[in-house]
């Protein structure tokens, strides 16, 4: 698993679980988060592959979520969907 802040390597054994107190030991960020979660996808609705989780809005902030598993958030970055945005206004810009 990798921090959403720091990206530094948290080491996690397989299957292990991640406590939701737990903190990066770099940059003191929370890890159990959405952003750190493989469930994690922008293109989905509430950002969350999970269909039965609950919205949660700040996706950096430590939460209780139960379905929360360690790994990458899935899907774009906000900044691969600004570019992506961008670069389609570009495309239909007249003049």
């Amino acid at each position: 698993m990798e921090c959403h802040s720091c990206q530094s390597e948290i080491p996690l054994a397989p299957g292990a679980s991640l406590g939701f107190r737990e903190v990066c030991d770099r940059c003191r960020a929370d890890l159990h988060v959405c952003l750190n979660c493989t469930h994690h996808d922008l293109a989905a609705y509430n950002a969350c592959r999970e269909s039965s989780a609950e919205r949660i809005l700040d996706k950096d902030r430590g939460n209780r979520c139960d379905y929360f598993r360690p790994g990458k958030g899935g899907g774009e970055t906000e900044a691969g969907v600004d570019q992506a945005r961008e670069d389609l206004e570009n495309l239909f810009k007249k003049g």
